[in-house]
């Protein structure tokens, strides 16, 4: 009994320690990104609120490669309106798309780094694997200039970033 007791401990200690820590200050981490989750992130963020596509009143493609680049890396949109990005992954990595502004996601950025195998919830977040498509729909409902960025581990550092304008 004493040995499968000493088992049992040995490997729940063992699945503590390969657990992820969880950053419950603004975001859950999760096993993927995805909607469904438009109550927990239904919230006023900065850079606007999640939004349903039908309600979309323009739709802009940007794609991501492994050169660490978003085309277009620059977005010019008006107060209030509500913007259907469709994100293409033409690289061969996983790469994310997270909308903030620039400390967030530099606080975010440093924690990808220690944690690299972190996914997201977040509505305003997805992670697109290669050669694949995902969708984020948002309503800019404040002026003001806003970040995106691949926050994967390296992918920031290298520079995969963009800017929102939002005008009044």
């Amino acid at each position: 009994m004493r040995k499968t007791t000493t088992l049992i401990s040995s490997l729940a200690l063992a699945a503590l320690l390969q657990a992820p820590v969880l950053d419950a200050a603004e975001h859950e981490h999760a096993g993927g990104h995805g909607a469904g989750h438009a109550t927990q992130d239904a919230a006023q963020k900065p850079w606007g609120v999640p939004a349903d596509a039908a309600k979309a009143t323009r739709t802009v493609h940007i794609r991501m490669n492994d050169q660490m680049r978003f085309v277009p890396d620059r977005l010019e949109v008006k107060a209030g309106e509500t913007v259907r990005l469709v994100l293409h992954n033409d690289g061969q990595l996983l790469h994310e798309f997270v909308l903030g502004d620039k400390a967030q996601l530099d606080e975010h950025a440093a924690m990808m780094l220690r944690q690299p195998n972190m996914a997201h919830t977040g509505m305003d977040m997805l992670h697109v694997q290669p050669g694949e498509e995902g969708e984020v729909t948002w309503t800019f409902d404040r002026a003001g200039t806003f970040d995106f960025a691949c926050l994967i581990a390296g992918h920031y550092q290298a520079g995969m970033v963009g800017k929102v304008a939002v005008m009044q």
